[in-house]
């Protein structure tokens, strides 16, 4: 029995060898995550101007799309210098909004 413990105990032991190969493993896995978050830094950092321009465009259909909508209620066809007014007035109260929730957000409101 007491030979059954020794041979674990030494089985258990940590040698010299192992440790710098446990140390050596753990450099390795903090390079490799080390890389793949600078991977995916320098992936946001390219790709933000595409998100952005893709951000805009899609506000630009949206505001397009309500337009369409808005001055096609009271009858305006796109093209027209009806609808071109009614788009600019939107414009206009999408503006003293944007500029409203400003005000508020600055507590100013």
């Amino acid at each position: 029995m007491r030979e059954d413990f020794m041979t674990e105990a030494r089985t258990k032991a940590r040698s010299p060898e192992h440790t710098a190969d446990d140390t050596q493993r753990l450099g390795i896995a903090a390079a490799l995550v080390l890389a793949v978050v600078a991977a995916l830094g320098v992936h946001a950092l390219l790709s933000a101007p595409t998100i952005q321009e893709d951000a805009q465009a899609e506000l630009a259909r949206v505001i397009a799309d309500e337009d369409r909508d808005v001055c096609g209620q009271f009858g305006l066809r796109p093209g027209t210098n009806a609808f071109a007014a009614c788009s600019r007035e939107l414009a206009n109260v999408r503006q003293k909004q944007s500029e409203r929730d400003q005000a508020a957000a600055a507590g100013i409101l």
